[in-house]
């Protein structure tokens, strides 16, 4: 996907790949100690529940919503289905995902699978017909 992107001059590279628990605990809790639990749960990861902990999981680029608005990410959210990818977080979707849209969060399915969710236009708790929920 990257060297196929950069022959047409796009340049997408991982700004975040895998993450340990323990990584991924501390992130998250400075983010709660930021901005709150609640705000915290609608972009970052409970540890123990992150998708970058599995490593199927990359976040490309700039981490912002701009990235939607690149060259890069629109070739991105058109294209990396085709390389065993979904945009994880579509727009849109967040009260069935439970997170924010996250254009730069991408997840690796394989290509059949990602074709398939890519064409009907589901996210993937949709697609599975699951729930992404806490349980508390």
């Amino acid at each position: 996907m990257q060297a196929d992107a950069a022959d047409l001059g796009l340049t997408i590279y991982i700004s975040s790949g895998f993450r340990s628990y323990d990584y991924q605990a501390g992130l998250y809790q400075r983010y709660v100690e930021r901005d709150g639990k609640e705000a915290a749960d609608r972009y970052s990861a409970r540890p123990g529940y992150s998708e970058h902990q599995s490593g199927l999981a990359f976040d490309l680029n700039t981490i912002t919503d701009d990235f939607k608005d690149t060259d890069e990410g629109r070739w991105v959210a058109e294209n990396c289905y085709k390389y065993g990818f979904i945009i994880r977080y579509p727009a849109d979707k967040e009260d069935v995902t439970g997170y924010m849209y996250e254009p730069w969060h991408i997840r690796y399915l394989g290509t059949e699978i990602a074709e398939d969710v890519y064409s009907s236009g589901l996210c993937l708790e949709e697609y599975l017909g699951i729930t992404s929920e806490y349980a508390e």
